[in-house]
C-alpha cells in the first residue's frame, strides 16, 4: 500500500468497528499478517479480535525473560484459550546473564536512562527487530492506543512503518479503558496488571 492510498483510506477507515479494522488490515496483507503482544493489560482484546479473522496469525512475543510469574501464566492461559500461534523471540542474552555482566535492569530514574535504553536494546529491541525480518510482514497489529501515551496523540490507527516496511493498524487506537473493559467483560477474557 501506498502513502497515497492509505492517505486517501483513512477517513473511511476511522468510523469502522475494531474488528472491521482488523478484517480489513488482514484482507491488506497478502497472507502475511503478524500481531505483536507482550502481554502488558488489556492485549486480550487485540489477540482476541485477531483470532477471530484469522485463527492462526502468528503472534510475535518478545519473551525478555524479565516478565513477572503473572505474566508468564496469563500468556499460557491465553494461548489455550484463543489457541494463539505464538512466535516468542528471545534475547540472545538470558535474563541471568544479563544481570551477571551487566548488573540487571536499572531502576527507572532520570539518571539511570542511559543503561535503560542499553537494557532495551539488547533484550527488547534486537529480538523484536530479529522477529519482524524473520517473520516479514506486510501487516502489522498493535494495541496502540492514544491514551496511554501523548506522544501518541498525534498518531493515526494506520501508518506506514518505514522501518518494517510494514503497514502497522492499531484497530484499538480510539478505545478508552472503560471500553476494554467492557470488551474483556463481554468475552470473558482474563486481563494482567502485574505487569514489568
Amino acid at each position: 500500500m501506498t502513502a497515497a492510498e492509505l492517505s486517501q483510506a483513512l477517513p473511511g477507515l476511522r468510523d469502522q468497528s475494531a474488528l472491521d479494522l482488523v478484517r480489513w488490515a488482514i484482507a491488506q496483507a497478502g497472507g502475511r499478517a503478524i500481531v505483536s503482544t507482550n502481554f502488558r493489560p488489556y492485549e486480550a482484546v487485540l489477540l482476541h479480535l485477531a483470532t477471530q479473522v484469522q485463527p492462526d496469525i502468528p503472534v510475535l512475543w518478545v519473551d525478555h525473560g524479565y516478565n513477572r510469574p503473572a505474566t508468564y501464566r496469563h500468556a499460557e492461559d491465553l494461548q489455550r484459550r484463543l489457541h494463539l500461534n505464538l512466535k516468542p523471540y528471545l534475547p540472545r542474552l538470558t535474563a541471568a546473564h544479563y544481570d551477571a555482566t551487566r548488573g540487571g535492569v536499572p531502576e527507572a530514574t532520570p539518571e539511570n536512562e542511559e543503561r535503560l535504553q542499553a537494557f532495551s536494546k539488547v533484550m527488547k529491541l534486537e529480538p523484536f527487530q530479529r522477529g519482524m525480518r524473520e517473520l516479514a510482514p506486510t501487516v502489522w497489529l498493535t494495541a496502540l492506543r492514544k491514551v496511554q501515551n501523548p506522544n501518541r496523540a498525534g498518531l493515526d490507527l494506520a501508518v506506514l512503518d518505514q522501518s518494517f516496511q510494514t503497514l502497522k493498524v492499531s484497530p484499538l487506537f480510539h478505545w478508552t479503558d472503560a471500553q476494554m473493559e467492557a470488551y474483556l467483560k463481554e468475552h470473558h477474557l482474563p486481563n494482567e496488571w502485574d505487569y514489568f
